[in-house]
């Protein structure tokens, strides 16, 4: 209420906290400036909690505001379950993915306890803040700073690397034969995206990237060198295997980039690690040698070392690289299915989606195909859930997303993601977002069910036994949404057309796949991270 008498901030209202909590998330990431979602007590405040470990584990700054009983009615020590009615102690629930949480014992803290959130929330390695309002409290007078514009906490003076470092890292360049270089989320994060460019353009170091760091370079942008990890690009994961030195910025190094034989992942080659956080570098590697930075500070150091002295391109390890690509593309890896090729599809939804600022994905097979063959443009976005891997994000983070930039964008989602926020499509009718939804259904839980084909003989358990999907093109126009449905390969030119006709409105494409169509390649779990499924058999069944 308070919001909206003073005007000035925009209040989006969606219909489901946790929808609230991906909105926000999407809206920082697209910004870098915290997003805010603000929930009731009890299931209000415990639905978020899945956005706020999305912004905790993806490096999302946010500020999350809850209510809470009054403080006459919190149970305090008193050894009872709960006092006041939805009374739960949602800051101990929150502070393992949190950045920090606030209680508000005293009303006239608020303004400090908002900066210094706003503060944490955006400094160092971004992610969440929870403050936690008692309702007493919230309908208490309080005295506000004359502030007119929001403090600023970036611009902390950046400390230079020292020479030494920066010529060893010059001298591994130089003497490098394959460089490669691992791009992360980290580098959008750190809000080092411009001097990332100007670091690509000084070293000529072809890059591949992590799936969060994906919109890193554009598709067609001659250093690209592709998405590596665990469903990457056959011929980026090979590239990897032959590269002699990888300059990591922005990725922690996790499984599904390094593969489960960690010992083929260090051998042979340097490994320069990056990373803001010390406890990150060799955290799973032993070997590499660690760069304990900021991205900004590492970026700024070394530009200034090098500015003058760019790195001579190394072309014959170019052309190797872009023979892998043709010898390994894409779209042939979707072999024995019928119908739609969802690599092609991916491919096409790009080249026709030149009007939208992002391509928001949600988790499942789809996000492998998408992160294999969209072909993202200069400054187009690919934003999706990474460390937490939720399902239901897609949906609520392309509202967030629009809202960050008001521009449309598409939103790529499976049958079974969409349905765990399905209700947004009624914010989307509401607000008249220009969102284009694309809904691959292939009936059934895809990722899940290639795991049971590969490990449980083909029992189908809650993935086609006891699972089934709606039709979405009537589901949408139940909304007031445009839809339709696409199932012959030749229409798919058609279809996305039709799609764009009117780029301002939303509309819906349902997509329909073989159920039987794998994200290929992936990893063969326990081997190196160049032999790939469907060629090679995994050694043991994958635990991550």
């Amino acid at each position: 209420d308070s919001i909206h008498n003073i005007k000035g901030i925009e209040i989006i209202t969606m219909h489901h906290e946790q929808s609230a909590s991906f909105a926000a998330d999407a809206y920082s990431r697209v910004k870098n400036i915290p997003g805010v979602a603000l929930a009731t007590s009890g299931p209000g405040a415990t639905n978020l909690l899945t956005g706020i470990a999305s912004c905790y584990f993806d490096s999302t700054p946010a500020i999350f505001i809850t209510g809470q009983v009054n403080t006459h009615e919190q149970k305090g020590t008193k050894k009872i379950r709960q006092l006041g009615f939805q009374e739960t102690d949602i800051l101990s629930m929150a502070k393992p993915i949190t950045k920090a949480c606030f209680n508000v014992t005293n009303a006239q803290n608020l303004p400090d306890i908002l900066e210094e959130a706003y503060k944490i929330s955006t400094t160092g390695r971004p992610g969440p803040v929870l403050i936690d309002i008692p309702m007493d409290k919230q309908r208490e007078d309080i005295t506000v700073h004359n502030n007119t514009e929001p403090p600023s906490f970036n611009s902390e003076p950046i400390n230079k690397i020292s020479s030494v470092v920066l010529n060893e890292l010059g001298t591994y360049i130089i003497e490098a034969k394959k460089p490669l270089i691992l791009a992360g989320r980290g580098i959008r994060a750190s809000g080092s995206y411009e001097l990332f460019k100007k670091f690509i353009k000084i070293t000529n170091i072809p890059v591949v990237t992590s799936l969060l760091g994906l919109d890193t370079l554009p598709y067609k942008h001659p250093l690209r060198a592709g998405f590596l990890g665990a469903y990457g690009n056959r011929w980026t994961n090979i590239a990897v295997g032959e590269s002699d030195l990888i300059i990591v910025l922005g990725s922690r190094l996790d499984i599904r980039q390094t593969g489960a034989d960690v010992d083929f992942f260090e051998s042979n080659r340097t490994i320069v690690h990056v990373d803001c956080e010390e406890a990150e570098i060799n955290n799973r590697l032993r070997k590499s040698i660690g760069l304990h930075a900021d991205l900004k500070q590492f970026f700024s150091s070394f530009l200034q070392e090098y500015s003058t002295k760019p790195f001579a391109l190394k072309t014959s390890w170019i052309e190797e690289i872009n023979q892998l690509k043709l010898d390994n593309s894409d779209i042939r890896e979707s072999i024995n299915i019928e119908g739609i090729n969802p690599n092609i599809f991916m491919h096409s939804l790009s080249t026709h989606s030149k009007h939208a600022s992002a391509f928001i994905a949600d988790v499942g097979n789809h996000q492998m195909w998408a992160a294999q063959s969209l072909e993202l443009e200069q400054d187009q976005l690919f934003i999706t859930s990474g460390g937490m891997g939720a399902m239901g994000y897609a949906l609520p983070a392309a509202i967030g997303t629009y809202f960050a930039n008001k521009q449309p964008n598409v939103m790529i989602a499976g049958d079974g993601g969409i349905q765990l926020n399905i209700q947004e499509l009624q914010t989307i009718y509401r607000n008249k977002l220009p969102i284009k939804l694309v809904v691959i259904n292939n009936k059934n839980l895809g990722m899940i069910r290639q795991f049971q084909d590969s490990y449980f003989e083909s029992r189908y358990q809650s993935t086609f036994w006891g699972y089934s999907p709606p039709d979405f093109e009537k589901v949408a126009k139940a909304y007031g949404i445009e839809s339709d449905t696409l199932s012959e390969e030749e229409d798919i030119a058609t279809a996305l057309e039709k799609m764009w006709e009117n780029p301002n409105a939303p509309y819906l494409l349902q997509v329909m796949i073989d159920s039987h169509a794998n994200a290929y390649p992936k990893i063969a779990f326990g081997r190196p991270l160049t032999q790939m499924e469907p060629f090679c058999k995994p050694l043991e069944m994958e635990g991550t």
